[in-house]
């Protein structure tokens, strides 16, 4: 007997639906999408998403939908980048949250420490998210992450999400975006033209860190796969070794990691690390909020991932600053045989006080 499929629903057996979101295109495509579904009328996402006593990590084996519109003000459709993400150099750094929550189980992920469920969130007046960019526009470029609260490729299916992104992109030249995903989609609209402005990043870790702690992903053969796909079609890409997690002989799952993943590109792509199609690397160790971590403990009792003694500095918690570095660098030292130290960007605490 296979318990999961026997005891459970399925993903989005229920379907929760605010009482402003009913008129939306999109709801109506959801609704009939998911027709076998029990619906349910609210007044507002939060009473559902933000009720107590709700336990996450059994939501997690059967995610509902709930189905809202976003409050049209500034704060709450478009936020200032996040201190501990990384810029990439770019001043007018933003992000928005057109979906909340997760189809993976990463048990290092901080939404699990965020938001008090599992439950997914989709926004269906993504046009106000639209709105909210073109103002910002008006000021100057704008550099803009869309898929920190989610996966949104991995949602790309059900909601088209990022196919409209991509078609607002186009229209905005100012505008950059990076999709970050660990999922084994390629988006099919994305033209090489528009790839310098719409950068798809991966999230990558060793195969037995994937398999561990990134429940319910795609492999990391899977990955390289539709990374090679994106650079076939022209895309440009970033690699994201973030975060970095201190397990037992780390430095050689790490250097499995670098030397499958250069070989796999330049095999088949010898050109990308030198043409530009390649944008740059990120790296980063595991560094998540003292409030966010105490959560995760909660949820994640018997996880040697998150019950590790880390150190908390300046409201933050990770393996302490001098380790940090040290796994950094030794990590940047691997990426130097393959490209250069231009293109590798590190996290550092200071981009907190630089962006603030």
């Amino acid at each position: 007997m296979n318990w999961n499929n026997d005891c459970y629903h399925k993903n989005f057996s229920h379907l929760y639906v605010e009482e402003k979101a009913w008129s939306y295109p999109l709801t109506k495509q959801i609704l009939a999408r998911f027709s076998a579904s029990a619906v349910i009328p609210i007044q507002c996402y939060r009473d559902v998403f933000s009720s107590h006593r709700q336990m996450f990590s059994c939501q997690k084996q059967s995610p509902k939908l709930l189905l809202a519109v976003k409050e049209e003000t500034a704060e709450a459709l478009v936020y200032p980048g996040s201190p501990v993400c990384q810029s990439f150099g770019n001043q007018h750094f933003y992000y928005t949250s057109s979906v909340m929550n997760c189809l993976y189980d990463c048990e290092y992920c901080y939404l699990q420490g965020m938001y008090p469920s599992a439950n997914l969130v989709v926004f269906v007046n993504l046009e106000a998210i639209f709105r909210q960019v073109e103002a910002l526009l008006k000021k100057g470029p704008v550099y803009l992450c869309i898929s920190y609260d989610t996966d949104l490729l991995a949602l790309e299916g059900l909601f088209g999400y990022v196919r409209r992104w991509i078609d607002f992109t186009r229209e905005h030249p100012a505008l950059t975006v990076e999709c970050r995903t660990k999922s084994a989609y390629v988006p099919k609209n994305l033209e090489p033209d528009l790839a310098k402005r719409f950068i798809l990043a991966w999230t990558l870790s060793p195969s037995s860190v994937l398999t561990a702690y990134e429940h319910r992903t795609p492999s990391l053969s899977a990955r390289l796969q539709a990374i090679l796909q994106a650079l076939e079609a022209g895309c440009r890409i970033r690699l994201c070794f973030d975060p970095m997690l201190r397990v037992p002989n780390w430095q050689s799952h790490y250097a499995e990691l670098v030397e499958a993943v250069f070989s796999a590109l330049t095999a088949r792509m010898p050109d990308c690390l030198t043409n530009g199609q390649l944008a740059d690397v990120s790296l980063g160790t595991f560094r998540i909020s003292k409030e966010y971590l105490v959560r995760i403990r909660r949820n994640r009792p018997d996880s040697p991932l998150v019950q590790y003694p880390f150190r908390t500095e300046s409201g933050v918690c990770s393996y302490g600053s001098a380790v940090d570095l040290e796994m950094m660098e030794w990590m940047k030292q691997k990426l130097l045989s393959w490209i250069p130290e231009e293109r590798i960007f590190l996290w550092k605490e200071t981009e907190k006080t630089e962006r603030t």
